[in-house]
């Protein structure tokens, strides 16, 4: 069922305390945000859009890569079949020789979020950058919203066996032709732009032996570095959803953010059986939801006289 976030702002029952507190409360009420996390391939595009489909809401992408225009199918974006509908932002949207910054990411998505909210639409922020997330929360932004923060979190060995058989799946859709249409021999800077993706400069040398080899005799030897190109990409991704895991514990242990836990490795297992992602995953996720948008009691309240903080809470938990 779709939920509206005007629903869950209601006016507040009459009780006995001068008025002027209840326009204190209604004014300190902050807008909502959900945050969805998690490494690599663990599944949070997809809980985005199931997310997106059943509360009214629009998708903030906070991929570093994700962001650039091109190599669609090397960056793994999401695909106009997969977003059902929902509109995603910051999503293939750069200019792919620039530098995208956390700063920048922190401007654009501040703006897109007043933009959803204007629309009277959650904003739904997703992806695996979490310097780009922490640097965006570690702002100003805490104090001007309520953040529900949902990690999606899969077992590294799982994981990775999934991240494999991913690549694979990229590679047959046509990953390698797509990195060969953009390759420049003469700009290799993998340091910059969307030439930081993984799956480019692991095939850097495939392509240069490719240009300079002529004859068919070696065939073999071409289909050997490229296999080999394969496997640098596997293994630099699961490197990358170590570090992805890594830093997400340090938001939680460290830094304290509470997180959400959504633990989908039996789903994983099952190799994304439906009703284990519904039972498991989207339909916990959407509790989750539901009560952060409809929860009162995460109001941050300041001054009145004593007892007042009391009053108003009972008056926020109605």
């Amino acid at each position: 069922m779709r939920i509206s976030l005007t629903t869950c702002k209601q006016t507040l029952p009459l009780l006995q305390f001068p008025a002027n507190a209840i326009a204190q409360l209604l004014h300190r009420r902050k807008d909502k945000v959900v945050v969805v996390m998690g490494a690599t391939g663990a599944g949070k595009s997809r809980l985005s859009v199931d997310l997106a489909t059943r509360f009214p809401a629009e998708v903030i992408n906070s991929d570093k890569m994700q962001v650039y225009k091109g190599l669609d199918i090397a960056t793994n974006k999401i695909t106009d079949e997969e977003r059902c509908g929902v509109p995603h932002h910051l999503l293939g949207v750069v200019d792919p020789e620039s530098d995208f910054s956390a700063a920048n990411f922190r401007s654009m998505a501040s703006s897109a979020v007043e933009s959803i909210l204007h629309r009277e639409q959650l904003p739904i922020i997703v992806g695996g950058s979490n310097s780009f997330i922490e640097a965006l929360v570690d702002s100003d932004f805490r104090s001007r919203y309520d953040c529900c923060f949902l990690w999606v979190d899969v077992s590294m060995a799982t994981l990775h066996s999934f991240v494999s058989d991913r690549v694979d799946r990229m590679v047959e859709r046509g990953m390698v032709s797509e990195v060969r249409d953009f390759y420049n021999p003469e700009d290799a800077d993998y340091s910059r732009g969307i030439r930081r993706a993984i799956g480019v400069p692991e095939l850097d040398y495939f392509f240069r032996m490719e240009s300079s080899s002529s004859s068919s005799d070696d065939e073999e030897t071409r289909a050997r570095i490229l296999a080999e190109a394969v496997d640098r990409i596997k293994m630099n991704t699961s490197k990358l959803a170590c570090r992805q895991l890594e830093k997400i514990l340090r938001l939680r242990n460290v830094k304290g953010w509470e997180l959400h836990r959504l633990d989908a490795t039996d789903v994983f297992r099952k190799r994304g059986g439906e009703a284990a992602w519904e039972n498991i995953v989207a339909g916990r996720s959407a509790a989750i939801v539901s009560r952060f948008l409809c929860d009162r009691r995460r109001v941050a309240y300041g001054g009145g006289a004593p007892g007042m903080e009391a009053s108003l809470m009972a008056a926020a938990s109605y």
